[in-house]
């Protein structure tokens, strides 16, 4: 065997280590338990061995056991893991295809934020022009759950589009909050050229401009319009709203303001594109879709 007469004696009489005897102890009881009970998992095998055995383990030696004998419990009223279908009551239209819109009024986007002052809680609806994030309509409530707000709000788009001169459909897009998806919200919208569109169930990422844009906005209202200490919310909002549109230099429009943006594009100063109609939808995030695009750069030419 290779192994000295000394050396053979003496791994003979060495002292068993109690930490292996105890558990090759609970390994045997676990083993002899399960063939026993095999509808059951590690928890409810531990409790079996406290009451029955008068041992007392944790959960997770009992678990180590039954990952060591490689078993688990056999019942057959296991969860199965199904995939949620959901049935959205609208089709998403844009998905992450938002740096397509090429005209104004083509896509709005709505959205409710809420904050506290003075212990007052407050609920603000804004409706947002994506091509250049003018703020067109909103609305403000100190009733939880108002519904008047996002009903009113929508009123003042319709106003708007039916006083324009189009010829094709504006795509109102929001996410599948209670009153969006109502009949009374909707019906407003059934003799205007409208079509419309919702984000995802849980995707929040479904509606980045007003996600944003709902960011900076609650962030200046407290930091530069210190709305904490308003004594009238509804002018400090009135006022932020008016600087925001005329005065407030935005990122994504080559810092130019939202209302001469718009003016820009109505006296033609803007190069007209045509991209939004030939967008192209899908589920696919925009960093999975740019990283297949740089393997297949990668990729060598055969």
């Amino acid at each position: 065997m290779g192994v000295s007469k000394s050396g053979f004696y003496k791994w003979k009489n060495r002292e068993v280590d109690s930490r292996n005897s105890t558990r090759s102890h609970v390994v045997a009881i676990v083993e002899e338990v399960h063939k026993k009970h095999r509808s059951h998992g590690y928890r409810w095998v531990k409790h079996y061995i406290r009451i029955n055995y008068k041992e007392e383990y944790s959960d997770n030696y009992i678990y180590r056991a039954f990952h060591y004998l490689d078993i688990k419990a056999e019942t057959k009223h296991r969860v199965k893991q199904r995939r949620r279908i959901i049935k959205d009551k609208y089709p998403n239209l844009i998905f992450s295809t938002w740096e397509t819109v090429d005209r104004a009024r083509q896509v709005i986007v709505s959205d409710m934020t809420a904050f506290t002052v003075y212990q007052v809680y407050y609920e603000l609806t804004l409706y947002f022009d994506v091509f250049n994030k003018e703020i067109i309509s909103w609305r403000l409530t100190d009733h939880r759950g108002n519904r008047d707000q996002y009903i009113d709000g929508l009123k003042d788009i319709v106003a708007l589009l039916e006083g324009l001169d189009r010829d094709q459909p504006t795509v109102i897009h929001t996410d599948q909050g209670s009153v969006y998806a109502s009949t009374a919200y909707n019906e407003l919208l059934k003799d205007i050229n409208v079509q419309r569109s919702m984000s995802r169930a849980g995707k929040p990422t479904d509606n980045p401009v007003n996600e944003s844009l709902n960011g900076w906005i609650k962030e200046e209202l407290f930091m530069d319009f210190a709305l904490s200490t308003s004594k009238d919310v509804n002018q400090t909002i009135s006022e932020y709203v008016d600087y925001y549109n005329n005065q407030r230099p935005c990122y994504s429009i080559g810092y130019d303001t939202p209302r001469h943006y718009y003016l820009r594009y109505i006296n033609g100063e803007l190069e007209k594109k045509d991209t939004f109609a030939h967008r192209f939808l899908t589920e696919e995030p925009k960093y999975i879709q740019r990283r297949k695009l740089e393997s297949l750069k990668k990729k060598p030419k055969e």
